[in-house]
């Protein structure tokens, strides 16, 4: 499948009117996990979309772009409200935020099992155990104030336990960033990599950075802004992949090739029809943008859509589904790696093996008190309450460290 040689409509006609912009909503009892995660997916490859759009439009004084950058952006809108419908009334902020845990769980498994550049691979795995992590705080507050067991809105595809605790995750911001790829030199598998993981963990920060305040408890809200500083912590590794030095026009045509790629990859898995419809119907919208976005590449750059895209045939699909066993191994093998920049842009190393005076231990010693850290006292009043803390796992957790589920362990990938 190649985008750029499909059909589409002219670019005028690829508005929505209003009556289709509110779609009918998933059930939230009966439908997939993975079909909630792809409208979570989609939608924050919308947000990433239209804001791209939106900075590119403050850079740029060139009329033409900017009147293209204004329709294109209007569709992506409407595209990303229709989406955001997709939700349920009914479906709490909890629940919601399972369904967001769940999908950076097991979108970066599946992107680093069939990824090939090692800096992408070892981003992914770092921040999968955090993410793994935040799954299992959440579910424990949602235990506590809904009564309601994570497993069955995961429907057991995904486990639920400890990660690399989140308290040991506050780091120095600067230790975030990453190695940029090359563009002309990197696989079209692993730039779609980047630019899909970055919209996604984006998609999460943003929706924790704006849901904190909402959250009807004080604990609750405490813990949703801690995630979020983690979160935003993800965003700036992931964004610190691409390659910064392709044009505003280079990485437009880039934004729309992968939204092809996404939602044409989604349009092949989903198992709700008129959902499907939907991956459809924008996919051949993102072909019509995609042309459109190649063209003024052509004509302002002199540069053709294959030197951003090679062939433009799509690489592998992506195929959300359980990768249990891949989460373990990533457990077992990097439970105590933090990120340590100071010296390679892309190192990871053990926290026992850094300096004493190493600037990850200040900023701990800044941010986190055990006693006091939201992430924890979930853990600790789930304990008190429920006897144990909740956990939804086929066997016995990999880490020895943290299979006692009558105490929060907050030193391991922290202290020395």
């Amino acid at each position: 499948m190649n985008p750029i040689k499909e059909k589409s409509k002219t670019l005028e006609n690829n508005f929505l009117p209003l009556k289709k912009m509110y779609p009918k909503s998933y059930n939230k009892l009966k439908t997939s996990p993975y079909t909630k995660t792809r409208v979570i997916l989609m939608n924050g490859t919308e947000f990433e979309s239209a804001w791209f759009m939106h900075q590119f439009a403050r850079h740029c004084a060139e009329p033409e772009i900017l009147a293209v950058l204004a329709v294109v952006r209007r569709q992506e809108q409407q595209q990303q409200k229709r989406l955001s419908c997709l939700k349920p009334i009914n479906e709490s902020i909890l629940e919601t935020t399972i369904a967001y845990e769940q999908l950076a769980i097991d979108l970066t498994a599946v992107l680093a099992k069939h990824d090939t550049d090692e800096t992408n691979i070892k981003a992914l795995n770092f921040a999968l155990l955090e993410d793994f992590d935040h799954l299992y705080r959440f579910a424990n507050l949602l235990k506590m104030d809904k009564g309601e067991d994570a497993d069955a809105l995961v429907g057991k595809y995904t486990e639920i336990m400890p990660g690399r605790p989140t308290i040991a995750e506050h780091r120095y911001p600067a230790d975030d960033i990453k190695k940029h790829m090359v563009a002309e030199k990197a696989d079209l598998y692993s730039k779609l990599v980047a630019s899909t993981i970055t919209a996604a963990e984006q998609q999460t920060m943003n929706y924790y950075m704006n849901i904190a305040q909402w959250y009807k408890n004080d604990l609750g809200r405490k813990l949703y802004a801690e995630i979020a500083m983690i979160e935003e912590a993800h965003v700036s590794q992931y964004e610190s992949l691409k390659d910064p030095n392709l044009s505003w026009l280079e990485q437009w045509v880039m934004h729309e090739y992968t939204e092809c790629w996404l939602y044409y990859s989604a349009m092949q898995d989903e198992s709700v029809d008129y959902i499907k419809k939907i991956w459809a119907e924008h996919f051949k919208m993102e072909v019509s943008h995609l042309k459109t976005a190649a063209k003024l590449l052509k004509k302002y750059e002199n540069k053709t859509f294959e030197s951003v895209c090679g062939t433009g045939e799509f690489p592998q699909l992506l195929k959300l589904g359980g990768n249990k066993e891949y989460v373990r191994k990533v457990l077992a093998e990097t439970i105590n790696l933090t990120a340590d920049n100071t010296v390679k842009v892309d190192s990871y190393k053990e926290v026992k093996k850094l300096p004493d005076e190493h600037r990850y231990f200040d900023y701990q010693g800044f941010m986190s008190d055990p006693e006091k850290t939201p992430s924890h006292l979930v853990i600790k009043k789930a304990i008190e309450r429920l006897g144990q803390d909740y956990r939804y796992q086929d066997k016995e957790h990999p880490v020895k460290e943290l299979r006692n589920r009558k105490d929060d362990n907050v030193h391991i990938a922290r202290t020395k």
